[in-house]
């Protein structure tokens, strides 16, 4: 049954996200499985301050918060209209006091968040370079899927600048930009400390890679996980899958 009629404009609608929560979406602001697998692979503990860049309509925040951490979090989005989205999910939710939604670039951050201050920085940032394949007329798409309005170094500048010393930096990005990812945070003081690669299933190439770094680690030592397979040999979502979206699934039973 839809819930927060009141709350929701044209075109947009409320989807369960497990736990009684739920999220405002629309045709432009949306979320896909790389957004819950990199919400599952930050795991903010209770006590971290964490900070969402490039939040959209707020599906990280909102997954964290359902399973009660981390203790507040502020999401950090340019849109205006994704963070008004975002705004009265968190007001439908009952979760003013632990979200802050913080309309800006995130070139732009100075003065408004406290440097230094955060455990926890994820993005799931554009995946193809500024110039790299076809660009959507659609802007909500563009900023989305390419780096438009701000670069891989952008983000992992303003991650560095907000992470306090041995905060992590997590982010999704597709096979081909590693390089780019490893090189972006090792420049800007953040050492990549666990990567993982996510498969469709067996016999396909990775279409997805999870990494965290660490603020001020020591160069070296990164662990590279097994990988996470989407699919079973069934065709159907594979075990780690089904526990790894656990409530969210649970949410359309």
């Amino acid at each position: 049954m839809e819930m927060g009629c009141g709350m929701l404009k044209d075109n947009e609608k409320t989807e369960p996200l497990g736990c009684g929560m739920r999220i405002i979406v629309s045709d432009e602001h949306k979320f896909w499985t790389d957004t819950v697998l990199l919400a599952h692979f930050a795991a903010p503990g209770k006590n971290d301050k964490a900070c969402d860049l490039g939040s959209g309509c707020g599906p990280i925040p909102l997954i964290w918060l359902r399973n009660n951490a981390p203790r507040f979090v502020s999401a950090v989005e340019i849109q205006e209209n994704a963070c008004d989205m975002l705004k009265r999910s968190i007001e439908m939710n009952s979760l003013s006091e632990k979200i802050e939604v913080v309309c800006s670039d995130l070139r732009e951050l100075k003065g408004k968040l406290q440097s230094g201050s955060y455990n926890l920085v994820v993005c799931n940032p554009p995946y193809k370079a500024d110039g790299a394949g076809i660009k959507s007329s659609n802007s909500a798409q563009l900023i989305a899927r390419h780096e438009s309005m701000c670069t891989m170094d952008d983000i992992t500048d303003a991650a560095s600048r907000l992470l306090n010393f041995s905060g992590r930096l997590c982010m999704c990005q597709r096979p081909e930009r590693l390089c780019d990812v490893i090189v972006s945070m090792r420049s800007h003081d953040i050492e990549p400390k666990r990567l993982r690669f996510v498969q469709q299933r067996p016999g396909k190439a990775p279409k997805l890679f999870l990494i965290e770094g660490k603020k001020g680690g020591r160069p070296g030592g990164m662990i590279v996980e097994p990988v996470l397979f989407i699919e079973g040999d069934n065709g159907f979502f594979s075990d780690e899958m089904m526990q790894i979206y656990g409530a969210y699934k649970e949410g359309y039973d």
